[in-house]
C-alpha cells in the first residue's frame, strides 16, 4: 500500500511535466499559424498573377515581360524583408545589466520599498541609462533579473527582456525590436508596394469583368484575377495605414509602446525624448549608408543599449579639477560613428543618486500618475 502511494507521487509530477512540455509544443507551432496564413496567402496571389494574369490572360508579350520582371523584384524583396523580420537574431540584454547574486539576495531581503531603490540604484550607477518609471526609479525586470536597458521592455509571449521593443508582432512571430526593426519597415513598404502593383495592374480586368467583356474562354481563371485585385486592395488599405503610423514613428524617433507612454526621464515625461531631428532618427534605423537603406541588411547605428537624447536630457556642463586645482567647465559627447555628434552623459550625471533630497523634492507632496506597480506592469508588456 505504501509503495504504490509512493509511486503515484511520484509519477505525478512526471505526468505534469509531461503535459507542461505538450502544452508548450503546441502553443509554438500555434504561433507560427498566422505566418503560414501570410505564406498561403502569397503563394495563391503568385499563381493567380503570374499564370492566370500574365500567362494565360495578357496577350502581348512586351505587357507579359514588364508585368512579370516587376512583380518578381517587388516579391523578392518582400519575401526577403518578412524572412529577415521573422528570424532576426534577437540577442539578449549585455550581461552587465544583470543583477549579481549578491545584488539580488540584497533586493529579495530588502525590508522596504526604498531599500530597494537604493539597491537597484548603487547598482544602475554606472550602466548608462536614463530613463526611469513613473516614480523616478530604475526600471527593473523581476522575470529577467536584470536593470532594463533605455527603451528595453519585457515580452511576456517571448519571456525575456528585449532591445528598443516595439511591440510583439503574430504576424511575424517575432518581437519588432531594435534588431529587426529595419526589417519590419521595408517588409511594410515592400509588401504595401506589391499590393498596390498587382491592384494597378488587375484594374482594367476587373472592369471588364465588371462589364461583362472579360470573356469566357478562361472562365475560372478569371475569379483567380478578380479575387486577386479585392485582396491586393484590402491589404493595401491595411497595410498603407501602418506603413504610414510606422514612418511617423521613424521620423520621431518613437515606438509604439514610447506612443502610447512616453518614457520617462529625469525631469519627467518626454515623448520627444529621443528624437534627434527627422533625419538623424532616420539613420538610427535605416543607418548612414544611402546604398543599404532599401535592402534588408542589419545597418542600425548603436549597440541597441545606449541612444542619444535630447540635449535638455543629457548634455550637461560639469566642472573638473586639473593637477593645480583649478577648475574648469566642459561637457562629454558620444558619436555613433558616422560622423555625427550626438549629446550624451557626463559621468557625473550617471551617477547623480535617483532617491536624493533634490529628486524628490521636485516630487513633493503631489499624487503621482502610477504605482510603481502599476508602471512596472506597463514595462512588462
Amino acid at each position: 500500500m505504501a509503495s504504490s502511494v509512493h509511486n503515484n507521487r511520484l509519477s505525478q509530477p512526471r505526468s505534469c511535466a509531461y503535459c507542461r512540455t505538450c502544452n508548450m509544443w503546441c502553443w509554438r507551432a500555434f504561433k507560427w499559424l498566422p505566418v503560414l496564413l501570410v505564406v498561403s496567402i502569397i503563394t495563391w496571389s503568385y499563381y493567380a498573377y503570374v499564370i492566370q494574369l500574365c500567362i494565360f490572360t495578357i496577350e502581348s508579350t512586351v505587357q507579359q515581360c514588364i508585368y512579370l520582371i516587376v512583380y518578381h523584384i517587388l516579391l523578392i524583396m518582400f519575401s526577403w524583408s518578412y524572412w529577415r523580420t521573422i528570424f532576426a537574431d534577437i540577442k539578449p540584454i549585455p550581461e552587465k545589466y544583470k543583477l549579481p547574486e549578491e545584488e539580488l539576495e540584497k533586493l529579495l531581503g530588502a525590508e522596504s520599498e526604498d531599500a530597494q531603490r537604493t539597491i537597484l540604484e548603487n547598482f544602475a550607477k554606472d550602466l548608462p541609462v536614463v530613463t526611469r518609471t513613473m516614480s523616478g526609479s530604475v526600471r527593473y525586470c523581476n522575470r529577467c533579473v536584470i536593470v532594463k536597458p533605455d527603451r528595453a521592455h519585457h515580452c511576456s509571449i517571448c519571456s525575456r527582456c528585449v532591445l528598443k521593443m516595439d511591440h510583439h508582432c503574430p504576424w511575424v512571430n517575432n518581437c519588432v525590436c531594435f534588431h529587426n526593426y529595419k526589417f519590419f519597415m521595408l517588409f511594410l513598404g515592400y509588401a504595401l508596394l506589391y499590393c498596390l502593383f498587382i491592384m494597378s495592374t488587375c484594374l482594367p480586368y476587373f472592369i471588364k469583368f465588371w462589364k461583362g467583356d472579360f470573356g469566357t474562354s478562361a472562365s475560372a481563371g478569371r475569379y483567380h484575377i478578380v479575387f486577386a485585385f479585392f485582396v491586393a486592395l484590402m491589404f493595401a488599405t491595411t497595410l498603407g495605414s501602418l506603413f504610414g503610423y510606422h514612418c511617423y514613428l521613424v521620423a520621431h524617433n518613437r515606438t509604439t509602446l514610447e506612443a502610447f507612454r512616453a518614457p520617462m526621464f529625469r525631469g519627467g515625461a518626454d515623448k520627444n525624448g529621443f528624437s534627434i531631428g527627422a533625419f538623424n532618427n532616420f539613420k538610427e534605423v535605416f543607418g548612414s549608408s544611402p546604398n543599404l537603406w532599401m535592402v534588408p541588411v542589419f545597418t542600425s547605428l548603436g549597440d541597441g543599449c545606449e541612444y542619444p537624447v535630447r540635449r535638455e536630457h543629457q548634455l550637461q556642463t560639469f566642472t573638473t579639477q586639473d593637477a593645480h586645482g583649478y577648475e574648469s567647465m566642459g561637457t562629454t559627447r558620444s558619436s555613433y560613428g558616422d560622423g555625427i555628434v550626438y549629446p550624451m552623459p557626463t559621468p557625473e550625471e550617471d551617477r547623480e543618486s535617483l532617491l536624493s533630497s533634490e529628486r524628490w523634492d521636485r516630487w513633493g507632496e503631489r499624487a503621482r500618475p502610477f504605482d510603481e506597480r502599476e508602471s512596472s506592469s506597463y514595462d512588462e508588456l
